[in-house]
């Protein structure tokens, strides 16, 4: 046999195969031929490398032993889960079975268990969600002081000085506003966090203070850091110019130079990354402001927000037009037209130049006209506020000074109207069309130097108080005017028309003159306030003014009746006449103050005045209206008056036909007339002309004077006044009516309704208890008694009346009425 092949010994592994680390092990231990060879040599490393590979063998199995016993410590957890999750099953399943099995066990764990792990789930969320937010916010807020601290660090001296700006110093401005621009971002970021935090984690209070309070002190570093930056660059642009410039050999003084619009390229660009850095430098701490103002739930005026970048450049206008100014405290005017002047010629350079850039910024709503409009206004009223008015108030508490100051302040009141005027008209350059004369809406209402009375509220008192008396000096000589108190001729002549009236002018009410003068007065006083940007200044002040005059005429009108005196034996027109004037005028007020208060403006300031005081305990009347309180005064005084015309008529009327219902023989006398009507021409009775013609009198010379509403209401009030006095005379006189009494009282009371008849197409309508009267006169001696048998039973009495057509006249009446009829044969 042959023996069995033996295995060959394993193959070497070529040197390109070796790691350098096994290469450099070999070549340290072999480095000839005849170290392979010596035992002696192989012994010590033999056992080096035994040593070696038990060493990794043991830490091998120390490794895999660890391991082991944690996933068996894990499996075990996971058996243990397993198993219990299994008996919740089974008590589950025995829980829902008929036998009801285990039911304490599933209460206990939905009742108590299931709810206690959502809500420590909810925990561990919200810690989770907290702590993710908090470490967002640090590195964010770690992000915004790197940056910050970078722009404050940088020395800001000279870097836009026009020898700076080419040097290699310009690239460190560059690098300075690219943090700028970080640390927006990064306080953008900051901003977008904390709106969720607040919208959606409120209770995170001391999160969102510890923040705010980082933030905000970076903010108050970096703001005065970024506008002096751009205060620099200004400078370097040669901002601001000169602001009187002169031809040569000529005091005709030309147009501004506008630096802005001579820059050149680099500079532009400089100033354009400035002035949009510190917009949304702004946009941003107004965002920020906003919010924590919704946080706190207090609203936020943004009426008069400005520009930063705007301010910065009326800012040295104003150090400049200041020495101007105080050269010119006795000659207002100037300070006036010069701060036109500066405004109007920058403005198209301002609104050409900037407005890009502020939609560049993407700030909506914004123009760079109004901010250039409202930042100059603002800086002539901070002048005027500091410098002039505080002046005339101290001077106006000297009271040989008063008439003095009074007129100063008006002269300086007319031009801040006059100023305002125009400043509007340069709002409204491009949109003349759209713009109405007289009208201050929207920015405009805020572009105003009235704003000076809004946190001054005893400069406003002291203004409304010199208001008011020059407005009563204009008015006191017309009060003595006997013809400002007579209506026109033009008034009168239209009183014969059947046309319908609107009742809205002089002509229409038969207003006296002093209406109309007293109205202008009073409206000229509410238009010298119309551009306070306060809608509660604004309704102060015509409180103070337009208000108190109001009363102030109402006690004239009042003192003026009270001297006219209307007597019932008199047959002088002139008392009544003056009384009709006086209604007429209070009638011509009402509804003109009733159309002053459905204007927006006074619905706005009422609405004011009612969210700043407490709300008017008397709910009878309207108090949506703001001269609520005068209109009805105005009401009352013409109701009173009216009644007392009514009334003096009526005791007239009463006087002069008391022989006629009293006198028993008047409606007594019986003749044997088949038919009185046609035999006899029946005539009005004696007793009654008189009265007659003194009330066809008095309506005429009323009609002639009177408002065709009031004349209205009066003639009715006073037919239904002689309706219910002549019926209930005839009742109480105990008249016996003969058939011939019944006709001659039917011609009388004819004659009474004919009087109307000019006022009205059936007068008749008006006097129902006569036309009753007249009717149970007229009824048959059959018809009375069944009338009576049925009223005295009282059953079915008014269903009887109604046949009749009575409804007026009660049951004892009625009795009364037909007891003394008398029947003949």
């Amino acid at each position: 046999m042959e023996p069995p092949p033996s295995h060959p010994l394993p193959r070497l592994p070529s040197t390109a195969d070796l790691t350098p680390q096994h290469a450099a092990f070999l070549d340290q231990h072999f480095r000839t031929k005849r170290d392979l060879s010596r035992e002696s040599s192989n012994l010590p490393l033999s056992s080096s490398l035994w040593q070696q590979c038990s060493e990794l063998e043991s830490r091998l199995l120390q490794y895999l032993t660890k391991r082991t016993i944690s996933w068996i410590s894990r499996s075990f957890s996971v058996r243990s889960s397993l198993q219990q999750l299994s008996l919740a099953l089974q008590s589950l399943s025995l829980c829902t079975s008929p036998q009801g099995i285990g039911s304490k066990r599933f209460r206990w764990v939905l009742s108590e268990e299931i709810p206690r792990l959502a809500n420590e789930m909810n925990r561990i969320e919200s810690l989770r969600c907290y702590l993710e937010t908090a470490v967002q916010l640090e590195a964010l807020v770690g992000d915004l002081e790197d940056a910050a601290l970078f722009v404050i660090a940088c020395h800001t001296g000279n870097m836009f000085s026009s020898k700076l700006l080419i040097s290699p110093i310009s690239e460190d401005a560059a690098t300075k506003h690219d943090k700028l621009l970080q640390a927006i971002k990064a306080m953008s970021d900051i901003e977008e966090v904390l709106v969720g935090v607040v919208k959606f984690h409120p209770q995170w209070h001391c999160l969102l203070k510890s923040v705010d309070t980082r933030v905000d002190k970076i903010l108050s570093a970096l703001r005065p850091q970024a506008l002096a930056d751009h205060r620099a660059l200004l400078i370097s642009l040669g901002w601001p110019p000169k602001l009187i410039s002169l031809k040569n050999g000529s005091d005709h003084i030309t147009s501004l130079p506008n630096p802005l619009i001579l820059m050149q390229e680099d500079k532009r660009r400089n100033y354009s990354q400035s002035f949009i850095a510190l917009c949304a430098l702004q946009h941003l701490q107004n965002r920020r402001e906003e919010r924590q103002l919704n946080s706190n739930l207090i609203k936020r005026d943004t009426q008069n927000i400005q520009l930063w970048a705007i301010d910065e450049l009326v800012s040295p206008i104003a150090s400049r037009m200041e020495c101007h100014f105080t050269k010119w405290s006795e000659q207002p005017e100037y300070m006036f037209a010069l701060a036109y002047k500066v405004t109007r010629d920058f403005i198209s350079g301002i609104d050409d130049v900037l407005q890009p850039l502020i939609d560049k910024a993407r700030l909506i709503s914004c123009s760079a006209k109004d901010a250039w409009v409202s930042a100059m206004v603002q800086m002539l009223s901070g002048f005027l506020e500091k410098k002039v008015f505080r002046f005339l108030t101290e001077r106006y508490k000297v009271k040989h000074l008063k008439p003095d100051v009074s007129s100063s302040w008006l002269h300086l009141v007319d031009l801040i109207i006059a100023f305002d005027k125009k400043m509007q008209s340069l709002l409204n350059l491009d949109t003349c069309f759209l713009a109405v004369p007289g009208s201050f809406e929207g920015l405009s209402r805020g572009v105003s130097v009235l704003s000076i009375f809004c946190n001054r509220p005893d400069w406003l008192k002291v203004w409304a108080k010199i208001e008011f008396k020059n407005a009563w000096k204009k008015l006191k000589p017309e009060l003595i005017e006997e013809k400002a108190w007579i209506t026109s001729k033009k008034c009168i002549s239209g009183i014969d028309t059947e046309q319908e009236f609107l009742l809205l002018t002089v002509e229409d009410l038969k207003a006296p003159p002093i209406a109309e003068f007293f109205l202008k007065i009073i409206w000229e006083m509410i238009e010298r306030c119309q551009t306070m940007p306060s809608s509660l200044s604004h309704a102060q002040f015509i409180r103070f003014t337009a208000g108190r005059f109001l009363w102030y005429f109402f006690k004239q009108l009042l003192f003026r009746f009270k001297a006219t005196e209307l007597c019932i034996d008199s047959s002088d027109d002139v008392a009544i006449v003056r009384v009709c004037g006086l209604i007429n005028a209070a009638r011509y007020i009402w509804i003109k103050l009733q159309e002053w208060s459905d204007v927006a403006d006074f619905l706005e300031m009422k609405i004011v005045e009612n969210d700043s005081s407490k709300p008017t305990q008397d709910d009878t009347m309207d108090n949506d209206c703001f001269f609520d309180e005068e209109i009805r005064s105005l009401s009352e005084m013409e109701t009173n008056w009216l009644m007392e015309i009514i009334a003096v008529v009526l005791r007239q009327f009463e006087m002069l036909s008391w022989k006629y219902v009293q006198n028993n023989d008047s409606f007594e006398d019986d003749q044997d007339y088949t038919n009185p009507v046609e035999d006899v021409d029946l005539v009005v009775s004696n007793d009654f002309v008189e009265a007659l013609d003194a009330l066809d009198s008095w309506l005429h010379t009323v009609k002639i004077s009177l408002n065709k509403k009031d004349f209205l209401d009066l003639w009715r009030s006073i037919a239904e006044g002689l309706d219910h006095y002549i019926s209930c005379s005839i009742v109480r006189s105990e008249n016996w009516f003969s058939k011939m009494g019944v006709y001659q009282f039917e011609a009388d009371m004819q004659a009474l309704i004919f009087i109307f008849q000019p006022y009205c197409a059936r007068p008749q309508a008006f006097f129902p208890c006569i036309n009753e009267i007249l009717k149970l006169l007229k009824l048959k001696k059959e018809e009375v008694k069944l009338m009576q048998t049925f009223l005295s039973n009282n059953q079915n009495g008014s269903e009887c009346l109604h046949l009749y057509g009575i409804y007026h006249l009660s049951v004892n009446q009625i009795l009364q009425v037909l007891r003394y009829k008398i029947w003949v044969g």
